[in-house]
């Protein structure tokens, strides 16, 4: 499910959707706003360029969007069912998670978002 050659590959891995072997964000995971969505330009093995057009991660704030309304329910039901809080302390929950993980969903989104529009190639390596 996770080898090379399929979409959970590139995503769970951050590699290029192409060749699945360069980098697709130029630093590993951290939390410093000014490095999360660093990309490369180009692969660094096929040399795929990331950027396809202008404003291509736009589409990106959808995966993003759905990421997020997914995150919520499942804190929501499982802050409300689970831990038995109220209301008020479950929004609480929604908001600290979602804060806490906004670095992974920007992260997330992007490389969802090329994959859906790039597919492996073994022959590009």
């Amino acid at each position: 499910m996770f080898k090379k050659g399929t979409k959970l590959y590139s995503i769970s891995n951050g590699k290029c959707p192409r060749c699945h072997e360069g980098e697709f964000f130029e630093h590993r995971f951290t939390y410093n706003p000014r490095k999360i969505t660093k990309l490369h330009d180009n692969c660094p093995k096929c040399n795929l360029k990331y950027m396809m057009e202008p404003s291509f991660f736009y589409g990106a704030m959808y995966v993003n969007y759905g990421i997020t309304v997914a995150l919520s329910i499942a804190t929501f039901v499982l802050s409300s069912l689970l831990l038995n809080l109220t209301l008020l302390q479950c929004f609480v929950a929604i908001i600290f998670v979602l804060i806490v993980l906004a670095p992974i969903n920007m992260r997330l989104s992007r490389i969802i978002w090329i994959n859906m529009f790039v597919s492996y190639n073994e022959n590009r390596i």
